[in-house]
């Protein structure tokens, strides 16, 4: 089994924390790595090359690597332009995951052209689409993405209501109906149970991150139980 395998029907954790987040450390995020494997994820996604350097220092597990880059007043920040691209593949992480909504990248360029143009720089390298909207993710799928994701369901202005768990994670069936490569959910999958129901619909694997290593988020939600009770 390759190491990539052992994500298949398994857990994949994101740690993550951004700049004016009080966890924002390669060092930390390194050892939140070596948590997560220690409580059994088979696999990391992280953010920015420093992060994902010392994350494999800590944990021997396949990692899908972004870099989020906010660039002037552009919604697309996920691994946005060929530049994030050529970052990463300094060092090579398992998968690349790469915003392939409809949206303008800010370079001008819309996720067909930057599809072809990363395959055509780095044609063995596995991308990952993320994605909002049941749309574009046939589309990333046609496009010929090695996984489609749920990632940025309701999180864009195209998505704006959408929840990934509505009508038993209906946007998750239709999209298992069609899709010829590997489905991950991603995107507010914040319980045990929604875990085990996406991967039981099918799914290649699940990411989940704030509500596992974003401290002040899981605060948060005990202190809303207390507020609005």
């Amino acid at each position: 089994m390759s190491n990539l395998d052992q994500v298949k029907g398994n857990l994949i954790v994101s740690c993550q924390a951004l700049p004016d987040e009080p966890l924002h450390s390669s060092f930390i995020m390194g050892r939140m790595a070596l948590a997560a494997l220690q409580g059994g994820a088979k696999g990391i996604r992280a953010n920015t090359v420093a992060d994902i350097v010392e994350i494999k220092k800590n944990v021997d597990l396949p990692v899908i690597g972004i870099i989020k880059e906010v660039y002037g007043d552009s919604p697309v920040y996920i691994t946005p332009t060929m530049k994030e691209v050529d970052a990463l593949m300094e060092i090579k992480p398992d998968i690349i995951a790469v915003d392939a909504t409809c949206r303008e990248h800010p370079d001008g360029k819309y996720i067909d052209e930057f599809f072809k143009d990363i395959k055509a720089k780095y044609p063995d390298q596995l991308l990952m689409a993320d994605c909002a909207t049941p749309e574009e993710m046939v589309h990333a799928d046609e496009l010929g993405f090695d996984f489609i994701g749920t990632t940025l369901v309701g999180y864009t202005e195209q998505s704006k209501g959408m929840k990934i768990e509505n009508d038993d994670f209906k946007i998750i069936r239709d999209l298992l109906a069609v899709c010829k490569h590997r489905v991950i959910a991603e995107g507010n999958i914040d319980t045990p149970e929604k875990v085990r129901r996406v991967l039981d619909l099918g799914c290649y694997s699940c990411v989940v991150g704030s509500i596992i290593t974003r401290p002040q988020v899981i605060t948060r939600r005990f202190v809303d139980a207390i507020e609005n009770k």
